[in-house]
């Protein structure tokens, strides 16, 4: 059936980085999503995707994500092959019980003040760490999110991440977002008017070749932690994709 529904993609540019697999067990696989690729077939992608590289790979043509990155974003992406545990793992994020931490790269400059939402400091003097909520709303076929003054039903936590950044101007930031609206952390980054490097899409839209992998978005989902439904024990897992500002062509290189 999927093979029928995306038969008229013919060809496509090759990704070239490559998908690690960081843990598998007889339910799930857990792999380290490069930056560029995008995690199920949409559009132009098919073949150039995380989950149909995992099906080909394994010759397991039922493996389904129990979740989604941008295809922007790099990181750690849980995908499911027993079918039988599918609900379980996807219950997780649904729900919300499920542990992420982001790292990104962005201007080390004051926060600006919110058109709508809340930011609120939660150190007193300081500008973070900070409690960014609001409400997005993401309109089907539309590129770009965009906050209005409904009720929030969006919420990161926003940190300076103690590390040095290699890019002068820029600042580590640690992302802890508590739900997980399309482009959320992109989104509330910009808002504060410390929009991610390298976002091609907040604040303003930038037309970039789909095969210039140049300047990856520098946006890391580098932990995912969750109990696991079945074995009762806590899994961890962590990105190894350095967040150095580092074209994602010379990483791979």
């Amino acid at each position: 059936m999927v093979e029928r529904r995306h038969r008229w993609v013919v060809s496509e540019p090759d990704i070239p980085f490559p998908l690690d697999v960081v843990f598998e067990d007889e339910r799930i696989i857990v792999v380290d999503k490069p930056h560029f690729l995008a995690t199920t077939p949409r559009g132009m992608w098919y073949s150039q995707t995380a989950l149909i590289r995992l099906r080909t790979a394994f010759g397991e043509p039922l493996i389904t994500p129990a979740h989604r990155l941008d295809r922007a974003t790099a990181g750690i992406v849980v995908f499911v092959r027993d079918p039988a545990s599918r609900g379980a793992y996807q219950t997780l994020f649904q729900n919300h019980r499920v542990s992420k931490t982001y790292e990104c790269l962005a201007p080390a400059g004051p926060v600006g003040r919110v058109e709508h939402g809340e930011a609120n400091r939660l150190s007193e003097g300081a500008d973070f760490p900070l409690l960014r909520r609001s409400h997005i709303v993401k309109t089907r076929g539309v590129i770009q999110a965009f906050e209005d003054d409904g009720h929030p039903d969006c919420e990161t936590r926003i940190d300076i991440d103690g590390g040095r950044s290699p890019v002068a101007g820029m600042r580590r930031y640690r992302l802890s977002p508590h739900t997980g609206k399309t482009h959320q952390l992109r989104v509330h980054m910009c808002s504060l008017g410390l929009p991610i490097m390298n976002d091609d899409l907040y604040p303003v839209i930038r037309d970039c070749p789909y095969d210039d992998f140049s300047n990856p978005l520098q946006l890391v989902a580098r932990s995912l932690s969750f109990v696991d439904p079945f074995s009762g024990q806590t899994r961890l897992f962590v990105s190894r994709i350095p967040l150095d500002g580092v074209s994602a062509a010379r990483q791979g290189s």
